[in-house]
């Protein structure tokens, strides 16, 4: 199903700019990996801004997901900056221990998304909560096995409190999934060349040149 388009360079630089969604519309899209269907409402409107839509470094995520026949039983995970939860759902149906977090302002999409596709017989193993880095991190706990972002490295003045959050999250053999677009307007690339080499060990698994797209495992250093 096509997506509607989002100028993406004014969605990050101006994530709670009124005008960049005027209107309030509610798009409806299904996705297919690892033999799940999907289905991920997206809210647009001037409150959530990039919250709203499913962005394709989180489908990158999924996907590789899918060709790796990744496995998250009776793993403990989390997943950062979620927005519509599509990743952290999908590592739900795969049978991980997940809390999906964001901003309060997305917790309503992501709490809509996670009842249409987790069964509630399955709900146990997934809570959704407010999580603002280098702010409230200290309020969950460090032993997550799996940590997951997509698209959550685009805002420079975040970097030192996304890092804090990192090291804070994932225990000492944690697996830290990252997947960005790589924006050098906005220094992701600084960010995975400079930055996070200083406090974690940082590996390129996979890279979109058609989407400008890079998938990272990142794991603590010894």
């Amino acid at each position: 199903m096509m997506q509607p388009q989002v100028d993406e360079h004014l969605c990050s630089v101006f994530p709670n700019e009124v005008g960049l969604f005027s209107d309030y519309y509610t798009e409806e899209s299904s996705y297919q990996f690892c033999g799940h269907v999907l289905k991920i409402t997206q809210n647009f409107s001037a409150d959530l801004g990039v919250a709203a839509p499913v962005w394709d470094s989180a489908l990158a995520l999924c996907q590789y997901f899918e060709e790796q026949k990744v496995s998250f039983c009776e793993r403990k995970v989390i997943e950062l900056g979620a927005g519509t939860g599509i990743v952290g759902i999908l590592a739900v149906l795969l049978g991980g221990d997940v809390t999906i977090t964001d901003l309060p302002h997305a917790l309503k999409q992501i709490e809509n998304n996670v009842l249409a596709n987790v069964p509630s017989s399955w709900a146990h193993r997934c809570q959704v909560r407010a999580l603002s880095w280098g702010r409230n991190h200290r309020h969950f706990p460090s032993d997550y096995s799996i940590v997951l972002g997509s698209d959550i490295v685009y805002l420079p003045e975040t970097f030192s409190s996304l890092v804090q959050t990192l090291q804070h999250l994932s225990a000492e053999r944690a697996t830290i999934y990252l997947s960005s677009k790589m924006r050098s307007e906005h220094a992701t690339d600084y960010f995975y060349k400079e930055i996070l080499p200083l406090h974690f060990q940082c590996q390129l698994l996979s890279r979109n040149e058609e989407q400008n797209i890079n998938l990272y495992k990142v794991t603590k250093k010894n």
